[in-house]
């Protein structure tokens, strides 16, 4: 069974549980556990949450811990002595140690990750580059895995962080499963970006948000300003001016963005070629949309997709250097 910690900080976020109930939904239904979760601080007792209420921690001791994983807090604080000492010594006896959120901080802080790659909330990204120059940020993805080090970029993302752990224990079809028991729409990748486009182009009455919504569905289309207009139930002048007023970006720059995040995800997943991708996103062909991924990225298609690449090869070949120690 591996022994899993969570390190709380005063203030912690609540959103933090949600990670943790993916590995108790792993327990079950099976006769003897894969994991044993802990709660753990500083000097243990009572420790108060974000929302003002507090729950019970275990002590930091000698126990062997498995994967130790630091909650965030909406407040930066200089980790005390102990703590950083602790985290420390957490990387030469655990096989992992993560952070969520802002409890990146805390790693940083400790020097455990300088010379790493890295995310964090998209909030606090500039404070910790900032602070910790050597640290290799990457701001805009959901998680991380560098080695040993994990790190998330939000609270949230810490249920797809213990997914991904989950499935490099576990396999695929756990993973999946807790996923599904999660009622989670799909298990997101550590490629992903933190923001979505449709988020942030969401507009503020029904007719723009239903022309936003058409332009998604229909991404393969031509999606002129007359489809998109037709869709809002306005005329072409109207529309125009309302979605600029509502969303900050003409329609045919919202249309790119909502293409060139559609075509990243596929392109992440490397199930289909470059060409394909670019036709089923609504690219006129490669050429245009490797210029969106340069406006929008700074990375050609092409790079993205071997960093993904090689990002899985490496999860693949520690799962099977698990498999082989656990099997000597």
């Amino acid at each position: 069974m591996k022994r899993i910690a969570y390190l709380l900080v005063p203030d912690f976020q609540v959103m933090l549980f949600a990670g943790l109930s993916a590995f108790e939904i792993a327990n079950q239904p099976v006769p003897t556990p894969h994991y044993d979760i802990r709660l753990i601080s500083e000097a243990g007792g009572n420790i108060k949450s974000s929302l003002g209420y507090s729950v019970s921690t275990d002590p930091f001791d000698d126990t062997p811990y498995d994967t130790i994983i630091v909650g965030g807090s909406l407040h930066i604080e200089q980790a005390s002595p102990t703590l950083l000492d602790f985290l420390r010594n957490a990387v030469a006896t655990s096989r992992r140690v993560a952070a969520m959120c802002t409890g990146a901080f805390h790693l940083a802080q400790a020097g455990l990750l300088d010379g790493r790659r890295v995310t964090t909330h998209w909030a606090f990204a500039r404070q910790l580059k900032a602070a910790h120059p050597k640290v290799m940020l990457e701001e805009d993805l959901i998680f991380i895995n560098d080695g040993q080090i994990w790190t998330s970029g939000g609270m949230s993302a810490g249920t797809d962080l213990a997914l991904a752990m989950i499935e490099k224990d576990l396999g695929s079809d756990a993973a999946r499963i807790v996923a599904k028991k999660l009622v989670l729409f799909h298990r997101r990748a550590g490629g992903q970006l933190q923001h979505s486009e449709f988020l942030e182009l969401e507009g503020k009455t029904d007719r723009i948000q239903h022309a936003l919504a058409y332009a998604k569905s229909h991404l393969r289309s031509e999606l002129t300003v007359e489809q998109l207009a037709e869709a809002a139930n306005l005329s072409q002048r109207q529309f125009s001016r309302a979605f600029l007023k509502e969303t900050g970006r003409s329609p045919a720059k919202a249309v790119e963005a909502l293409r060139v995040e559609a075509a990243r995800a596929l392109v992440e997943q490397g199930r289909l070629s470059v060409d394909v991708v670019a036709r089923e996103t609504g690219f006129a062909d490669r050429d245009r949309m490797r210029r969106a991924f340069l406006r929008a990225y700074g990375q050609p298609p092409q790079v993205i997709q071997r960093a993904s690449r090689a990002g899985r090869l490496k999860m693949e070949e520690e799962r099977t250097d698990m498999a082989v120690e656990s099997g000597r």
